[in-house]
């Protein structure tokens, strides 16, 4: 894999995270798809691991900095994503990788109409 190119991913859905708060779902499991040849469960894997370490930290600082974070929502979401994921990862590990990629595209579907069509 070309590093340069990685770091590059990053770069870009460091870009569109900071933007618009998005990054993993939309940016970062469609490019190790389709530009890097992971499977769908290898691309959601490396996704989650790339959120271990605080990647999000300068972006939510500014926010804050800006009154435009609820620490103590935030707090209890996260809470919520930490248990939440476990069971998630421990369910998807049973499905084909390609009903997963089906069900991550209906998924981006669903949101993309939604956002689109919906108030």
């Amino acid at each position: 894999m070309n590093q340069v190119m990685l770091i590059v991913l990053g770069i870009v859905a460091g870009i569109f995270g900071g933007m618009f708060g998005i990054g993993g779902g939309t940016i970062l499991i469609p490019a190790l798809v389709y530009l890097f040849g992971l499977t769908q469960h290898q691309a959601q894997g490396t996704t989650l691991a790339i959120m271990i370490p605080p990647i999000g930290l300068l972006a939510a600082l500014r926010y804050w900095q800006a009154g435009n974070v609820k620490i103590p929502m935030a707090g209890l979401i996260c809470l919520g994503f930490f248990i939440g994921g476990l069971f998630g990862a421990n369910f998807v590990q049973n499905l084909s990788d390609p009903l997963l990629k089906r069900l991550f595209g209906l998924y981006l579907l669903f949101v993309s109409v939604e956002m689109i069509l919906g108030k």
